[in-house]
C-alpha cells in the first residue's frame, strides 16, 4: 500500500463523525499512517478532536449540516462513532461516492435496535431473546405483561446505557417509561427483551475485510445500567460456546458486508449462545486491547478500512476499568496515583473539557498472570483514582 502525506491534496483522509475516547483512539492510530483526520463531534474540545488535523462542531442529526462538511473536506473514508447520525445523510454521501464504513446500510441497520434485532432473528434466523417493540405506555405494560418479569426496556437508539433499566416488579413499569426518555438518540419507541438468565456476557470483536474475518479472544465484562464498568480478556467459556459465538458472529458481520471492527455482543447461558446486540465500530468493553493485544481493536480497525493484513498477537491475561467523574468541573483533572503506570499497568487520560458526575474520564488497564489478578489490579487502581 502507498500511505500519503497528510493536508495534501491527494491525502488518504478518513472523517470520524463522533469523537470520544474511542475516536480519539482510533485517530491516533490513523495518524501513525500518516492519514489525515477529520474529527465531528457535537461539542467543541472532544477527545478526538485534540488529535485531529481538523475538527467540527456539527449537528449530526442534522442532514444539511453532515453533508456540509462531508462534501467540505471530501474524505477517503467515513468513520460512525455514534449511533446518533442522520442516517440519510450517510446514504446520500455514499451516492455521491463516498465510502462509509462499514457501509451506510450496515450503519443503519445496527444503530437502531429495532433494525439490528429483527435484521439478525428473523432475516438470518440467530438465536436471540425473546423481544417486543412498544411506542405508549400502555404498550409497555402489555409487552411487560406478555414477557413477563423480570425483562429489560431499552431505547430503539441509545448509548452507554442511557435510557436503559431492568423491570423487576410491575411497581417499576413507569419508572422504566420515564428513564427511557434520558436516551442519547431516539427514544419514541423501546424494545422490551425477555431477561436472559445468563451465566455471563461477552463481546466477540470481529474485524472483517472483503479477504478475511479474524476474531479476538473473547472479552468478558461488567456493566451497570448497560454502561461499561470493567472488562477483561480472555473470557474463560466452553469451546462449543465460543464456537458457536463465532459463527454467529460471521454469518451477521457478513450479512452487513464492508470493512472494519464489530463489537458482537452475546448473553451465554452454559453452551447456548444469545445474540443481544452490534455496533459496528471499536466497543468501549475493547479498550482492554490496549495492553491485551498487539494490535489494539482501534489498530485492527484501521487495518481493515485500509484493507491490510489483520495478523495480531495475544500478551494473555488483561483487564480494563473505567474511572467515572465523582463531581462537576468546567476543568476537570484527573488524580492518578504515580505507582499506576507500571511495566504492565497505565491509565488513559480521555481529555474531556468538562466532568459530568458518572461521565467516563479515563480508564486503567492492567496485565496480570491470571485474569483474576489483572481484575484486581485494575480494580485497585480506579479505586485509587479521583478527580478534582
Amino acid at each position: 500500500m502507498v500511505f500519503t502525506t497528510p493536508l495534501k491534496s491527494d491525502s488518504i483522509k478518513i472523517m470520524l463523525l463522533g469523537s470520544g475516547e474511542l475516536g480519539k483512539e482510533v485517530a491516533i492510530e490513523a495518524q501513525r499512517l500518516s492519514i489525515e483526520v477529520v474529527a465531528v463531534d457535537k461539542y467543541p474540545n472532544a477527545p478526538a478532536h485534540l488529535v485531529a488535523n481538523r475538527a467540527y462542531v456539527v449537528d449530526m442529526l442534522d442532514k444539511d449540516d453532515l453533508l456540509d462538511v462531508i462534501k467540505r473536506e471530501s474524505p477517503t473514508y467515513i468513520l460512525p462513532e455514534v449511533e446518533a447520525i442522520n442516517i440519510e445523510a450517510l446514504f446520500e454521501a455514499e451516492k455521491l461516492g463516498f465510502r462509509v464504513i462499514p457501509n451506510a446500510e450496515a450503519v443503519n441497520k445496527t444503530m437502531n435496535r429495532k433494525n439490528i434485532r429483527k435484521f439478525a432473528a428473523e432475516e438470518l434466523g440467530v438465536k436471540t431473546s425473546k423481544y417486543l417493540f412498544v411506542k405508549s405506555f400502555e404498550e409497555l405494560k402489555e409487552a411487560v405483561k406478555k414477557l413477563g418479569i423480570p425483562c429489560v426496556v431499552k431505547p430503539v437508539m441509545s448509548s452507554s446505557g442511557h435510557g436503559q433499566s431492568i423491570i423487576k416488579s410491575e411497581n417499576e413499569i413507569e419508572m422504566a417509561w420515564e428513564r427511557a426518555k434520558e436516551a442519547r438518540g431516539d427514544a419514541s419507541e423501546l424494545i422490551v427483551e425477555e431477561f436472559i438468565d445468563f451465566d455471563y456476557e461477552i463481546t466477540l470483536l470481529t474485524t472483517r475485510t472483503e479477504k478475511e474475518t479474524i476474531f479476538c479472544e473473547p472479552i468478558g465484562h461488567i456493566q451497570k445500567d448497560g454502561d461499561y464498568i470493567f472488562s477483561w480478556q480472555p473470557m474463560r467459556m466452553s469451546e462449543t460456546a465460543l464456537k458457536k459465538a463465532k459463527e454467529i458472529a460471521k454469518k451477521v458481520t457478513d450479512g452487513l458486508g464492508g470493512r472494519g471492527i464489530f463489537g458482537v455482543e452475546f448473553f451465554i447461558k452454559e453452551d447456548e449462545v444469545y445474540f443481544s446486540e452490534l455496533s459496528p465500530r471499536p466497543h468501549d468493553t475493547g479498550m482492554v486491547t490496549l495492553i491485551t493485544q498487539s494490535q489494539s481493536e482501534f489498530a485492527l480497525h484501521i487495518r481493515a478500512v485500509l484493507g491490510l493484513p489483520l495478523e495480531f498477537e495475544s500478551f494473555g491475561a488483561g483487564a480494563s476499568g473505567a474511572y467515572k467523574a465523582k463531581r462537576e468541573s468546567k476543568n476537570p483533572k484527573i488524580v492518578v496515583p504515580d505507582w499506576a503506570f507500571s511495566k504492565d499497568s497505565f491509565v488513559r487520560v480521555f481529555g474531556k473539557p468538562e466532568s459530568h458526575i458518572g461521565r467516563r474520564m479515563a480508564v486503567a488497564l492492567a496485565l496480570g498472570k491470571s485474569v483474576d489478578e489483572a481484575k484486581e489490579r485494575v480494580k485497585k487502581i480506579v479505586e485509587s483514582m479521583d478527580d478534582e
